[in-house]
């Protein structure tokens, strides 16, 4: 379902003028919300409320996949790639499985990963602001 024209708008202006890691974290939190969506259409037996929501969460990881800097990042890009590499695989296995308990494994990985982020995130800017 599409977001309201102030919404939208809203939300635009929020990414555009976002840090690289509040975008981060804005990712994190589409990601959180297309599995948990994935999550209720699983709970319905619906697929096409958990299939479109599986795919938009594999679009969104593999986004997040494709912006690591492992040159900079290091051993910490090497372990978020095999992390979403991981999520992924999972993912596309249960839009053919469903499965509720590794659903909710990976929504919690995603969780603690977006909150790290934004603690992270949120610690840069204080850092900057000072």
């Amino acid at each position: 379902m599409p977001l309201p024209a102030s919404a939208q708008a809203y939300r635009e202006m929020e990414v555009l003028s976002a840090s690289p890691g509040r975008l981060v974290v804005i990712t994190f939190d589409a990601i959180l919300g297309a599995l948990t969506r994935a999550r209720s259409g699983f709970t319905m037996a619906n697929d096409d409320v958990s299939l479109p929501a599986l795919d938009k969460g594999r679009l969104l990881i593999g986004d997040l996949l494709a912006s690591l800097d492992r040159d900079r990042g290091g051993e910490i890009a090497g372990s978020l790639a095999s992390m979403y590499v991981y999520s992924l695989g999972e993912l596309t296995e249960l839009g053919v499985h469903p499965n509720l308990s590794r659903l909710d494994r990976i929504i919690s990985m995603f969780r603690q990963l977006r909150d790290a982020f934004a603690d992270a995130a949120q610690a840069r800017a204080g850092i900057a602001a000072a």
